[in-house]
């Protein structure tokens, strides 16, 4: 049987105790204040981003992906642990961060280890569910190809659907995507978008908070199907409160046989801004 090492980036929001029972290496992105270059949820946390971010007047913080040499390092430690025949690196979104180009770049250095690059065009726990199925698939005793196959399979059944309080922290960021059709919403009006194809889109708009998060549930009810047993996660920035209560509701209209609540990562509470709350659901049959 092939021992399989499993790589992702820290955007996956993957709780510790299964990154420990996978044995999951994870590579962070960077938070950038100015010259400043932060590791995303190692060097800085959450609390600690959304804290500062409220004190920032000027300039917004920005974002990047780990560098080639980054993966190259936890690449090299793995290898030379001599614990895995193969590495499979399972990533965000390559129209959302430039994480899979580094890697496919850290993994051309090592031309004779089999390294698989895998695109999961999403992120947050969206692509945290493609590495578990990846995990769970290699943990049951499946073949390299079954485990690739395993995660890319889960890739086009997930959703992700989120609400923003505003979209100058997309827009300023450049990864609004499709959603620029919201810009110039009224004052008080909460765009809903969604992440479909590895880019952000526009889901809708409702008039208040409280709108929003019903409308979230609706919506990712309405992909499922009422009652249909899911995985499920509801992400917040720094609105925890919100998503435990989101995560309460959407379980009252489907089966919930896995569920996660997840505060997003300064990297990605870099583009979402404060008060984002959001919900993945993924099919568990």
């Amino acid at each position: 049987m092939t021992r399989i090492a499993f790589v992702t980036d820290s955007t996956a929001y993957l709780p510790p105790e299964l990154l420990e029972r996978y044995h999951i290496r994870v590579v962070p992105l960077y938070v950038l204040f100015g010259q400043e270059a932060l590791k995303d949820n190692v060097d800085i946390t959450s609390d600690a981003f959304y804290a500062r971010l409220a004190k920032v007047t000027d300039k917004l913080p920005t974002t990047s992906q780990p560098s080639a040499g980054d993966f190259k390092a936890v690449f090299q430690e793995i290898i030379d642990s001599g614990q895995a025949d193969a590495i499979v690196a399972i990533l965000i979104s390559s129209i959302l961060s430039g994480t899979v180009a580094s890697a496919q770049q850290a993994k051309e250095m090592f031309p004779s280890f089999p390294i698989h690059v895998v695109d999961t065009l999403s992120t947050s726990m969206a692509l945290g569910y493609v590495v578990l199925a990846a995990a769970r698939a290699a943990e049951a005793g499946a073949s390299l190809d079954d485990v690739l196959a395993a995660a890319q399979a889960v890739i086009p059944k997930l959703h992700l659907y989120f609400a923003v309080d505003t979209l100058k922290y997309l827009h300023m960021g450049g990864r609004i995507g499709g959603a620029s059709v919201l810009l110039g919403t009224a004052l008080g009006i909460k765009p809903l978008l969604e992440l479909r194809n590895g880019r952000i889109e526009a889901a809708g708009k409702v008039r208040s908070r409280r709108k929003a998060h019903e409308k979230l549930v609706d919506i990712a009810v309405e992909a499922m199907g009422e009652g249909r047993r899911v995985r499920a996660a509801t992400l917040s920035a720094a609105d925890e409160a919100g998503a435990k209560q989101l995560i309460e509701v959407l379980c009252t209209r489907l089966e919930c046989v896995e569920k996660y609540t997840i505060e997003l990562s300064p990297c990605l509470g870099t583009h979402t801004g404060p008060g984002t709350v959001g919900i993945v659901v993924l099919p568990a049959d």
